[in-house]
C-alpha cells in the first residue's frame, strides 16, 4: 500500500527543499524525491562552488597586486587541485546541511527517480547513473524506491546545460559548467561560448588565474539581460584585463586536437579560427521535463518548461511546478521564493504572486554586476517617461579606500510618480548592495523615501543614495 503524503516534491534543489521545509512548517506531511544530491545544481555544481572558486581567484588577484596596498607578496602561485578541493569542500558542507534541515523539519527523503503515474501518485525507481556526473549514494535514513501518493505534487526538477548540435560537450576538451568547476590543471587558454552569467563568471575566473580567455557571444551585447550601459562598462573592464570578446558572432564548428580545440567563429562579415586548450559551452540551460510522465498527464509546456500561474499551479489540478523547470529567470532565489508561495497557496494563505520584475540578478565576475527591474531601454519601451540617475564609484570614499574606484550605480524612476523602476550596478560588492533596491521596490518606495533615508558613511551604499539624488538634480559628491 502506497505511503500517503499531503505534498511530494520532486527534486531536492533550492526550490524543492525550501518548498518542503515550508510545507512542513505549515503542517503538511511532506516528502522530497531526489536522485542525485540534495541542494541540487546550485549548491553542488553551480552557485556555491563557483563562488568558492571566484573567492580563490579574488585573493590571488589581490596577492598579485599587493604593492598597490603597500604590501609585499613574493613567489606568488597557486595549487589548482587545492582550489578545487576547497570548492568541493564548501559544497559538501552545505549538502549535508540541507539533509539536516529536512530531517529537523521531519521531511522524508525518497531516493530515486520519480514519474507521476497519475495525479496524486508518484512512482519512484532506483536512480540510474547520472548523465553528467557519477551518482551519489543514497544518504542514510532515506526511503527506498516504490509507489507513493500525495494530494499535491510539486515538480522542482531544475535544469541542465543546453547542448548545441555539433558542439556537444565531451567532458575533456569541451566543458559544461560541471567540468569547468573541477579542472585537473589550469588550462593556458580557454574559449567561452556564451556571455551570460555562467560564461562571464568562468571567463573572469580563468583569466584571473592566468589563462588567455576569449568570449564569443551571438548577440551584440555581452551580459544580454543587463542594462546596455552597464554591460558596456563591464566589457571595457574585461577587455582591460585581457579578455578578448567577440559579439555578434557564433561558433559554427569545432575541430578537436590531442589537447586543444580549434573553433571556427563567424561574425557575419567573415570567419576566423581560434585555438584554445579548452572550450566552455555556456549557452544557457534547459528544463528537466523528460521522463516524468508530464506529456501523458497533459501538462501545458512552453519553450521546454512547464507553464504555471504566479503561485506555481499548472493546468492539471494537484500538480505544481517551481524553479528552473517552470521557466525563466532560472535563478536559485527565484526557485526558493516560488517554493514558498506555492505551498502557501496550497495552504490557502493567498500569497502574493511572483513578480518577476522584482527578482534581482547577480553576476560574480570582477567587477561584479547586479540589477533589478527594468533597464533603461525596457522602461522606454514600456512607455514610461523616465528620470535616470548615475553615480560613479570614483566619487565614493570607501571605494577609493578599497582600491576599487571603477564602478557605477544607475537608477531609473518614473518621472510622473517617482516609482523606482530599475537599478543597475557594476563594481565592488554590488551583489550585496542590490538587496537595498529590491526591498525598496517591494515596498513601492518613491524617490522621496530614498532621498530622505540616511546612509552610513563611509560605505559603498552611499553610491546608491547619490544615484537617486542625481536622478533628481540633487547629487552632492559629483
Amino acid at each position: 500500500m502506497a505511503e500517503q503524503y499531503d505534498i511530494i516534491v520532486i527534486g531536492g534543489g533550492p526550490g524543492g527543499y525550501v518548498a518542503a521545509i515550508r510545507a512542513a512548517q505549515l503542517g503538511f506531511k511532506t516528502a522530497v524525491v531526489e536522485r542525485e544530491h540534495l541542494g541540487g545544481i546550485c549548491l553542488n555544481w553551480g552557485c556555491i562552488p563557483t563562488k568558492a572558486l571566484l573567492r580563490s581567484a579574488e585573493i590571488y588577484h589581490y596577492m598579485e597586486n599587493a604593492k598597490d596596498y603597500g604590501l609585499v607578496a613574493e613567489k606568488i602561485g597557486f595549487d589548482a587541485a587545492a582550489i578545487v578541493q576547497r570548492s568541493r569542500g564548501v559544497s559538501g558542507k552545505l549538502n549535508g546541511g540541507v539533509g539536516m534541515l529536512l530531517k529537523k523539519n521531519k521531511v522524508d527523503v525518497i531516493w530515486g527517480e520519480a514519474t507521476i503515474s497519475k495525479p496524486g501518485e508518484v512512482v519512484v525507481a532506483a536512480p540510474k547513473k547520472a548523465a553528467m556526473q557519477p551518482q551519489h549514494p543514497a544518504p542514510k535514513g532515506t526511503l527506498p524506491a516504490g509507489t507513493y501518493s500525495a494530494k499535491n505534487i510539486i515538480v522542482a526538477t531544475g535544469a541542465r546545460p543546453r547542448v548545441l548540435p555539433g558542439i556537444e560537450p565531451d567532458g575533456k576538451l569541451i566543458w559544461t559548467y560541471f567540468e569547468a568547476m573541477v579542472p585537473p590543471t589550469m588550462p593556458k587558454s580557454v574559449l567561452v561560448m556564451g556571455s551570460g552569467a555562467i560564461g562571464i563568471e568562468f571567463a573572469s575566473f580563468y583569466r584571473t588565474m592566468g589563462a588567455d580567455v576569449t568570449v564569443v557571444e551571438v548577440l551584440p551585447q555581452i551580459l544580454p539581460v543587463e542594462d546596455a550601459e552597464i554591460a558596456g562598462l563591464a566589457r571595457k573592464r574585461f577587455e582591460k584585463q585581457g579578455i578578448k570578446i567577440l559579439t555578434g558572432a557564433k561558433v559554427t564548428k569545432v575541430a578537436k586536437g590531442a589537447n586543444s580545440i580549434t573553433a571556427t567563429i563567424d561574425d557575419g562579415k567573415g570567419t576566423q579560427d581560434i585555438t584554445a586548450e579548452r572550450m566552455i559551452s555556456a549557452v544557457g540551460v534547459v528544463g528537466n521535463v523528460e521522463n516524468l510522465g508530464l506529456e501523458k498527464l497533459g501538462l501545458k509546456m512552453e519553450r521546454g518548461t512547464i507553464v504555471t500561474d504566479g503561485v506555481g499551479r499548472t493546468n492539471v489540478p494537484g500538480i505544481f511546478a517551481i524553479g528552473d523547470v517552470a521557466g525563466p529567470p532560472m535563478l536559485a532565489h527565484k526557485a526558493e521564493h516560488e517554493g514558498v508561495i506555492c505551498v502557501e497557496g496550497i495552504k490557502g494563505l493567498h500569497p502574493h504572486a511572483m513578480d518577476k520584475l522584482k527578482i534581482p540578478g547577480c553576476t560574480y565576475c570582477n567587477p561584479q554586476v547586479a540589477s533589478v527591474g527594468l533597464t533603461e531601454a525596457k522602461a522606454k519601451e514600456a512607455g514610461y517617461d523616465i528620470r535616470v540617475g548615475r553615480f560613479p564609484f570614483v566619487g565614493n570614499g570607501k571605494a577609493i579606500a578599497l582600491g576599487e574606484p571603477e564602478g557605477l550605480v544607475k537608477t531609473i524612476f518614473d518621472k510622473k510618480t517617482g516609482q523606482l523602476l530599475g537599478a543597475h550596478l557594476i563594481g565592488a560588492e554590488v551583489t550585496e548592495l542590490i538587496q537595498g533596491f529590491v526591498i525598496a521596490m517591494n515596498l513601492e518606495t518613491t524617490e522621496e523615501d530614498l532621498i530622505h533615508a540616511v546612509f552610513p558613511h563611509p560605505t559603498l551604499s552611499e553610491t546608491m543614495h547619490e544615484s537617486v539624488l542625481d536622478a533628481y538634480g540633487r547629487v552632492i559628491h559629483m
